[in-house]
């Protein structure tokens, strides 16, 4: 009988890097990495993803969950902090209307780029849609401008109030820029944070600011599956 073939198990792709972009103000290095049709964002020198393009559901959930309480508005107007791979973007465009404006404060210029090149297809480039607009540099600038305008402000900047990849956007958790996002909010007016995992401390700081707040457990792949991020929602 003629011997039986080996069997060889089958080898996965690997990850390729195809960009590179240093966060301003710290020189730390972000790596673009393609395997297929799948997408990595990490730190440079660091174990583990800051983003992967198939764990996008709490991403997704940060916009949906603020963008329901919108619905009563014809044209809202919405600010994201964080343009990552852009799935935020395009959940927000996809639960708001034709008359939603929608702009996306990325402190990383290359990020963009890569949002409008090969990454785009990750979330149907979303920043092609007429409704979204980009302003390149720290979503603190606008922020402190405090000009109540904002219907929601959702912010994914970071890892969560810990600030892992900057240590300036821990002004984004404390007392003082939520005294500013607070500000920046129109009357009736959502805030939203994403991060990595849940925080006390983070809920009863924004308590002690005036807001409401419901702190909400999502899937970082889908419902019931993926690790399990946290959404404030404070009004």
């Amino acid at each position: 009988m003629p011997a039986c073939p080996h069997y060889r198990k089958p080898t996965m792709a690997r990850f390729n890097e195809i960009g590179t972009a240093t966060i301003p103000g710290n020189g730390t290095c972000l790596r673009l990495l393609q395997r297929n049709d799948e997408f990595s964002i990490k730190i440079a020198g660091a174990p583990g993803e800051l983003m992967n393009s198939r764990l996008h559901g709490s991403e997704d959930a940060l916009a949906t969950l603020a963008c329901e309480r919108l619905s009563h508005l014809p044209a809202p107007r919405i600010l994201i902090g964080g343009l990552g791979m852009g799935f935020t973007l395009a959940a927000a465009l996809s639960a708001t209307g034709d008359q939603a404006q929608v702009t996306v404060a990325e402190l990383v210029p290359e990020v963009e780029t890569w949002n409008r090149g090969p990454l785009g297809t990750a979330a149907g480039y979303p920043l092609d849609d007429p409704r979204a607009a980009v302003h390149i540099g720290d979503v603190a600038e606008l922020l402190r401008q405090g000009d109540g305008n904002w219907d929601a402000i959702l912010l994914d900047v970071d890892n969560g109030p810990e600030g892992l990849t900057r240590k300036e956007n821990n002004w984004i958790y404390s007392p003082e820029g939520i005294a500013a996002a607070q500000k920046s909010l129109s009357n009736d007016g959502i805030l939203a944070y994403w991060s990595a995992g849940p925080e006390q401390a983070f809920t009863e700081r924004l308590r002690r600011a005036g807001f409401s707040v419901e702190p909400v457990v999502v899937r970082a792949l889908r419902p019931g599956k993926g690790a399990r991020h946290t959404i404030w929602l404070a009004w």
